[in-house]
Order: structure tokens, then sequence, then C-alpha cells
């Protein structure tokens, strides 16, 4: 049997079932930076292990698994952060100009209080000694296999009807004492966890008119950069508008 011939059996043995597949594009296509819809009801310890556990099964270059995951359920501990992410929110709301100052200072960029679980994933630097395959050119290949892992996380909990919002706007040194976390230790995404009472149609950014979503087809270039033109081109654009207009109607890419 030839190559050729033997593609279409392996094509079957490799793919999803349909209803597979469309659940785990719904799950990308449907997931939101949670803020203010967090309800107080706990999340099992049941649905966390299955979250973690698809965290932890992210890819990781050198196979490092870099990851931990601090998880803090405290009121004390909470409104630390909270008090953290409330200094330098501050000082980032004089960091934009006219109606986009006004507009930030409306908006609500946390849920640390609200969510029942706040989740820190950090990065282990050493935990794989200082040769690893993968990062000897690239030394944050380790931090980048941590992002991997927060996405993970983030799409199994959506398909566990969980919302999760990243909090970015901290000092790390802050986080640093409040967790006492080792200076090896990187702090990566500070993660509120919980139920919700909805999502969103849209994200949040681009329903307040903050930043549109840019067409994908314009940010897809061809053998070099900016060279918008390439063999196939044409339809693979056409084809890329229509798959982006579908997942914004359906939220898949089931019609």
């Amino acid at each position: 049997m030839t190559r050729a011939e033997s593609a279409p059996f392996h094509q079957a043995e490799h793919h999803f079932a349909d209803d597979a597949r469309n659940a785990i594009y719904q799950a990308i296509f449907s997931r939101r930076d949670v803020r203010s819809q967090f309800l107080p009801e706990p999340v099992s310890d049941e649905v966390l292990a299955r979250i973690l556990t698809a965290a932890h099964f992210a890819p990781s270059v050198g196979y490092m698994q870099p990851w931990n995951f601090v998880l803090i359920r405290d009121a004390v501990v909470k409104s630390r952060i909270h008090a953290a992410f409330a200094e330098a929110n501050a000082e980032a709301a004089d960091m934009f100009e006219g109606e986009n100052r006004e507009i930030y200072r409306e908006l609500k960029l946390e849920g640390i209080r609200e969510a029942p679980i706040n989740i820190l994933v950090t990065c282990d630097r050493d935990r794989a000694g200082p040769v690893v395959i993968g990062r000897t050119h690239i030394k944050a290949m380790d931090i980048y296999s941590s992002v991997c892992a927060v996405q993970n996380l983030w799409l199994a909990a959506r398909s566990e009807g969980l919302g999760v919002g990243w909090v970015s706007i901290f000092h790390q040194h802050a986080l640093r004492e409040i967790l006492a976390l080792p200076a090896r230790i990187i702090p990566i995404a500070y993660l509120c966890l919980g139920h919700v009472s909805h999502f969103y149609e849209k994200p949040e950014l681009e329903a307040v008119g903050w930043r549109p979503r840019l067409p994908l087809e314009d940010l897809v270039f061809f053998e070099q950069w900016e060279q918008r033109e390439g063999g196939g081109s044409t339809p693979l654009k056409a084809a890329l508008r229509e798959a982006q207009a579908l997942a914004i109607k359906n939220r898949s890419f089931h019609s």
C-alpha cells in the first residue's frame, strides 16, 4: 500500500468524533476573561483536580514541567493580594489619556475577593537543571511552557462551566512577598476561578469598544514577514474569513 493510499485510514484513525472536536472548539471560542460574574458557590475538589490535571498535562519544552500551582482560598490572603492590585491599578490608570483613562477606571479588572479560588501559576527556572533540551538558545522557553499550562487550565475550566480571570496588574515583588515565593520562582499568571452567573457573548474589552477583534486573514503571511500573497493564498484567505465568521456566530465550526 502506498503512502497516499494509507492516508485516509490514518486520518480517520486520529480524527476526533465530530461532537468531541466541536466541544474543543466551543471551549476555545466561548472562553472569556471573567471579572465581575463570580458566584460564591464553592468549586468541588473533584472538578478542581480535573482542571489542575489538565494544566499539568500541558506541553513543556524539554519536558521541564516547570509549573507550580499556589491555591489561595483564605480571605485574609486575598485581601492582601487585592490591596497590591489596587495600588498597581491606580498607577496603571494614570498611564492612559483622555477617554481611555475614563473607560479604564470604569472597568472591573479582577475578581480576587469574589472568586472562591485564586490560583497563582508559577515557573521554576531551575527545575530541569542548567541545560535543557529546547532551551539551549531561547532561555524563556520554560516561561512559555508555563503559559501553555495556563491555557490548558482555562479551557478545562470553561468546559466545566467555570470562569477564569487573569489578573496581571501587580508589582511582582508584591506577589513574591505575600506568597513567600523563592527568588528562582517566576509568577506567571494570577488567576481567579469559580462558578459564574453568565459568560459574555463577546470579550468584555471588545464589547466596550476598547479594541476590535482583528481580521485573521490580515495576520497570516506567506513565506516571509508581511508577504501577504503566496501559493494558494487566495482560497486560504477566504477560508480564514469564513472560519472566523462561523466561530464568532456559533462559537463552533458546527454550522
